[in-house]
């Protein structure tokens, strides 16, 4: 939330905490608010409602050379999604609102919402109105997700203690790697060369950037087992994501440089540097105190969940390597206002 770049912010992380000073104090409705994936507030005696927003901007985060238009409009509902897996709720009703260029074609409008469409009926999420307005030049998505949680169970960011281990969900990377291979593409696109079918590791690339599938269930099943301590999504690179939940939790982290599986198919330092800086993953990074680490499998639904560390006392954020070394993790992943 609130990742509109201003000029006289330096980072993400400055804008949200100048944001939170200049917010009102938050009444006894909200159990959390500006600073995590998505707000928690509650309306019943025993639910909770999550309520997010993700913008998508033509150049920022899509480009119509790159991305085609149903792979637009599913990214920009995935992004939400994914928010609500982070809190370990249930997606149920979205508006979407469009800025919309008027060069732009009925075509890539139809196949835009057919993105939308077919991801929100696959979560069984009911898309209820939203709001359309004409532009010059660029096209704007606004989307508007609201789920539910059962009271006080939804989860944040900061919970980690030290001693949890920190596990992760699938495979890092993957869609910093399909951006590479599309924009490769776009560069030899002039050239008259046959196409060779993808291979499975590139296959898998491609779809993890254009057609991300959110973690809703994992999410669900991770909070009804009551396994994290603390939990959010990585969509800004697992270096920038840890960072964020280890200053919310008030604690550091030391994290396994061999245990971080990254994209297959490329040089090792590659992978590594992929895995801690692509962003737009849209797994779940989430920690777990010792005792509750027997109850989590080395899969949930064909998608793995690998330790790679574990969380420490000292706030420092630091990165081992394979002989033992360690070094800082630096927050090198996306971040609109450094960008």
């Amino acid at each position: 939330m609130y990742t509109t770049a201003v000029a006289m912010f330096q980072s993400e992380g400055e804008f949200v905490k100048w944001l939170r000073g200049l917010a009102p104090e938050k009444s006894k409705r909200v159990r959390t608010g500006v600073g995590d994936d998505a707000a928690v507030v509650r309306v019943g005696r025993d639910r909770d409602l999550i309520l997010t927003a993700d913008l998508s901007i033509e150049g920022v985060h899509f480009t119509s050379r790159l991305h085609p238009a149903r792979s637009v409009g599913h990214r920009a509902l995935a992004r939400s999604l994914s928010d609500i897996a982070a809190m370990g709720g249930v997606p149920r009703f979205a508006l979407i609102s469009v800025v919309l260029p008027r060069a732009i074609s009925r075509a890539w409008v139809e196949e835009f919402y057919r993105g939308v469409m077919d991801l929100a009926r696959h979560f069984q999420v009911d898309v209820v109105g939203g709001d359309t307005s004409i532009a010059r030049r660029i096209a704007m998505i606004d989307v508007t997700l609201a789920g539910e949680a059962a009271r006080g169970k939804g989860l944040l960011r900061s919970g980690a203690r030290p001693g949890d281990m920190i596990y992760v969900s699938g495979r890092l990377g993957q869609s910093a790697r399909g951006l590479e291979i599309l924009k490769l593409r776009a560069r030899k696109s002039k050239r008259t060369l046959k196409k060779q079918p993808d291979n499975s590791e590139t296959a898998a690339a491609l779809k993890a950037h254009l057609y991300p599938e959110p973690r809703c269930h994992l999410g669900r099943w991770l909070q009804t087992a009551g396994i994290p301590s603390a939990m959010m999504d990585i969509s800004d690179g697992l270096s920038t994501d840890l960072t964020r939940m280890c200053e919310a939790s008030g604690v550091g982290a030391k994290v396994d440089a061999g245990r971080i599986p990254g994209p297959s198919g490329v040089a090792p330092e590659h992978s590594l540097g992929l895995a801690l800086n692509g962003g737009e993953d849209y797994e779940l990074l989430f920690t777990a105190p010792k005792r509750k680490v027997s109850k989590i499998p080395r899969s949930y639904r064909g998608i793995s969940l690998r330790c790679i560390g574990r969380i420490c006392r000292s706030r420092d954020v630091l990165l081992v390597d394979q002989d033992g070394r360690q070094s800082p993790l630096a927050p090198e992943g996306y971040d609109h206002f450094s960008k």
